[in-house]
């Protein structure tokens, strides 16, 4: 039984690394896409636009990190807060969190004598672990690492970003919207798929709706290139 615990708690872990890391990469997608699309509108110049896209890539992938890291070490600040707490509640007054426990789940519809039962050898077994458990969602063992999460914000955001950053200088002059424009639609098809795949969504409406947001954000920023910027040779 703890073996299978161990699995299921590593599997909700990498669940959840990994849509962090889809959610980077389409970040990473739309804004630099967008950016390169702005530039694009208003200059032919590959060096300008190479230029604005690098930047819109450092600095989204350094922002993204930052803010990933403030808000992991916020919640897992919280999260170390609660369980000292409750370890000092554990502590001070054992019968009454357990009174608590049996409480927790006859409120989720167990017998009150099973919920004794079960509160009983829970805390027998571990008292910490049964009441995070079931008062925060939360395992001790499972506090995220906020510099963990910085660095893959940092990497995935960096990834998607380059898609378009590389399409366009791939390209020939006369190619690069339509080059970039199909690599950023395909690549915001996989992110799409995999963020639709790993919340167990559909994948049609997934697709549908990040691939939207996407052309809406290029055409849109492309146009405001075209009606504001100057064509330079």
């Amino acid at each position: 039984m703890a073996a299978k615990e161990d699995i299921e708690r590593t599997s909700n872990s990498t669940l959840n690394w990994l849509r962090a890391a889809v959610l980077g990469a389409n970040d990473g997608i739309v804004s630099v896409s967008s950016i390169i699309f702005g530039v694009a509108g208003a200059t032919d110049s590959r060096h300008t636009i190479f230029i604005a896209g690098l930047a819109g890539l450092v600095a989204g992938a350094f922002s993204m990190a930052v803010g990933e890291y403030v808000s992991v070490s916020s919640q897992s600040d919280a999260e170390k807060v609660f369980i000292h707490k409750e370890k000092k509640r554990l502590r001070d007054d054992p019968d009454h969190e357990l009174d608590g426990l049996v409480d927790a789940y006859t409120a989720k519809g167990v017998s009150e004598k099973t919920a004794l039962q079960v509160a009983k050898e829970l805390t027998a077994k571990n008292p910490l672990d049964a009441h995070l458990d079931i008062e925060f969602n939360m395992d001790e063992e499972d506090i995220n690492n906020p510099i963990h999460a910085a660095i893959a914000s940092f990497v995935s955001f960096t990834v998607g970003a380059l898609v378009p950053l590389l399409a366009m200088l791939a390209a020939s002059e006369g190619w690069r919207i339509p080059v970039t424009f199909i690599a950023v639609i395909v690549a915001l098809c996989v992110t799409g798929y995999l963020s639709a795949k790993i919340g167990d969504a559909k994948r049609g409406r997934a697709v549908l709706r990040v691939v939207l947001g996407g052309i809406v954000a290029m055409v849109a920023t492309y146009i405001i290139g075209k009606l504001f910027g100057t064509t330079v040779s």
